[in-house]
């Protein structure tokens, strides 16, 4: 107690003893509460009056309140408040709650032995949540996997982007190897990365969580429901790191926030008193414990996480927020399967790996690799060309020795197409055919010599200029190409039509 503290006590017992004051009087007078008061009489030793009790709307009710309470300790007030109304209880649920928290049966306060650990036996695991960190347009729950060596309390503190079971397993692969070595038992507060279903001591733990224990070569382990006590070494290194490392820093990234959380381990965590023993601190007791430790695998476990994937029009996967490009010819496939760690996100088909890409952590980025882009635009760019040099070469079959020649002398194809096409589409193609035949004896390869022929022979025959059909912008008629038929047929059939009129 304080000189404060004890200089209002001795005033409190003074005014109320020897002056006779009320207690109201007196809480009045030094300005507390009428509860303060009470309770320093009441540590005093002397007799305190008690106040006479007020009749309340809730005493015709207080035998069933009671006798349910004595059958079931543990039922809820608001339940008890659904019963006691059905029986016409008029009040409010606030008013019957408090009524409930004064009468209830208080639990006998039950004595925990000090739990002492051997070293190496045991390592206790749990997550802690520490906000959220913004990302571009994303925002990431910051959450940090925390391992103590039960016996030295040396910490392991590593942050990531939310909790699923690949982070889980990173966890502990990362905690082991900064250890040197595993607990040959690890401890779990039922997590669900860890713990699948649990019926009283039956306990279903989560497959792949198993392959990590039997890689690593550990007792998995889950503590008792609200049985704080059992793992409560990992439990005050998470209170530890809030107020010791986390409290009034900020970070601008997750790595720098991992950077400053590994350094605080070495400098601050392992220098602090060990609790068995105030005159070592905890990098001594973990020198003890290391020996203890079980040896590490030849090769840490895999944690990568792995994501069937289908790919639809555009050459990209969708993976936590994010695409990421792969080859255009893998497009409309169903049989890809995204790889991901915490650094990079692979896309595989069977065991061959098409795309590698820096894995992000913003929402709704598009993560390119150049050589895709630029092998989709060549490969748009050669259909192109295809698609216009087959079209023409059915509407004037002459064009393709013109084109051919072009080749040979290292013009444009793609240029050239196009304009022939556009000449195919103002001239038709039986005047740009017969065009190109004559360019193609004249060995010559300029498209403006294609047109000034065409111009000179509309000339020669006296039509007008030519107009380009502009036809439909739909992919069955684009491509289309109409050659008209020769009118000599039916010349001939004039002919025979007119010998018949007079030979009737």
């Amino acid at each position: 107690m304080t000189t404060k503290a004890a200089q209002l006590a001795a005033e409190i017992a003074r005014l109320h003893f020897a002056e006779k004051w009320k207690i109201g009087t007196i809480a009045t007078q030094l300005d507390i509460h009428h509860s303060v008061v009470r309770r320093v009489l009441r540590e005093s030793g002397l007799p305190v009056p008690k106040l006479a009790p007020r009749p309340s709307i809730a005493d015709p009710y207080m035998p069933f309140i009671l006798e349910t309470l004595e059958r079931y300790p543990t039922l809820t007030a608001s339940r008890l408040f659904q019963m006691v109304k059905a029986r016409g209880y008029p009040g409010q649920e606030s008013h019957f709650r408090g009524v409930v928290s004064l009468v209830r049966p208080k639990p006998a306060p039950e004595a925990f032995l000090r739990l002492t650990m051997l070293p190496g036996e045991q390592g206790q695991v749990d997550w802690g949540h520490f906000g959220s960190m913004k990302i571009g347009r994303a925002t990431r729950l910051v959450l940090a996997f925390v391992m103590v060596l039960a016996y030295s309390r040396k910490i392991f503190l590593r942050f990531f982007f939310g909790a699923r079971m690949p982070v889980f397993l990173r966890g502990h692969v990362e905690a082991f190897e900064y250890f040197g070595g595993v607990p040959r038992q690890c401890l779990y507060d039922n997590l669900k990365s860890a713990v699948t279903e649990r019926v009283g001591d039956a306990i279903h733990f989560n497959p792949t969580f198993l392959e990590l224990a039997r890689h690593y070569r550990f007792g998995p382990r889950a503590a008792a429901p609200r049985r704080g006590n059992e793992k409560g070494r990992v439990e005050r290194s998470i209170r530890y790191i809030r107020s010791s490392f986390f409290a009034g820093r900020e970070f601008a990234s997750l790595d720098a926030l991992n950077a400053a959380a590994r350094q605080w381990c070495v400098e601050i965590s392992d220098e602090r008193r060990w609790p068995d023993d105030h005159e070592r601190r905890v990098a001594e007791a973990f020198d003890d414990e290391r020996a203890r430790l079980l040896e590490l695998p030849a090769n840490p476990f895999e944690c990568e996480e792995r994501v069937p994937v289908a790919i639809g029009k555009t050459p990209y996967v969708r993976f936590d927020l994010n695409d990421y490009s792969v080859p255009h010819e893998y497009v409309r496939r169903r049989d890809l399967v995204v790889v991901a760690s915490l650094e990079r996100v692979r896309v595989c088909k069977g065991t061959e790996v098409i795309a590698n890409h820096e894995r992000g952590w913003n929402k709704h980025e598009r993560i390119e690799n150049p050589e895709h882009i630029k092998a989709l635009v060549e490969h748009k760019r050669n259909a192109h060309e295809h698609r216009g040099i087959g079209r023409l070469q059915h509407a004037a079959p002459a064009s393709a020795a013109f084109l051919a020649r072009a080749a040979e002398r290292g013009l444009n194809l793609g240029s050239t197409t196009t304009r022939l096409l556009k000449l195919l589409d103002e001239y038709g193609p039986v005047e740009l055919d017969q065009a190109l035949v004559e360019i193609n004896e004249r060995e010559v390869v300029h498209v403006p010599a294609v047109r000034l022929l065409l111009e000179q022979r509309r000339h020669a025959k006296g039509r007008p200029p030519p107009v380009a059909v502009s036809l439909p912008d739909d992919p069955r008629v684009r491509g289309l190409v109409v050659r008209p038929h020769s009118l000599e047929t039916y010349d001939s059939l004039r002919e025979d039509d007119d010998d018949h009129d007079e030979n009737p």
